[in-house]
């Protein structure tokens, strides 16, 4: 069932968001000083390509740094990636075998707001008991 829905959603919305991840982590390379926010750009391109069986982990050793960071991602960043979720889960709860895919956009919406600081980890290490 996990393969049929990631195909599914890559074909639907899997790859234009990852997409707009990218162009935002090229983005952030060119300025030089944002270079952390590309790298999580491109680790969170990677996630939204195949997101079911992959879960987000906060990483409890982030430090402020993180934290300052994250605010900056949001002002500058995150918010249009957020919409960007939020539109293509609008999109999807429509038709009905899309509300599963839509669920899965609106669980991107808080690492597309604070990437740093997470890590995205096979949801059988983040929960024992579940099976791919």
């Amino acid at each position: 069932m996990r393969l049929i829905l990631n195909v599914i959603w890559l074909v639907l919305c899997g790859w234009w968001m990852a997409i707009l991840y990218a162009f935002a982590g090229v983005v952030c390379f060119i300025l030089i000083i944002t270079i952390p926010f590309g790298i999580a750009a491109f680790r969170i391109a990677n996630y939204v390509l195949w997101p079911f069986g992959r879960s987000v982990e906060v990483r409890r050793d982030a430090g402020l740094g993180s934290l300052i960071g994250n605010i900056i991602w949001i002002i500058l960043i995150g918010w249009w990636l957020a919409v960007g979720h939020l539109t293509s889960a609008i999109a999807l709860f429509i038709t009905i075998i899309g509300i599963p895919l839509a669920l899965a956009d609106l669980k991107m919406i808080p690492i597309s707001l604070v990437p740093l600081g997470v890590r995205i980890v096979p949801s059988d290490e983040l929960y024992p008991g579940y099976r791919r």
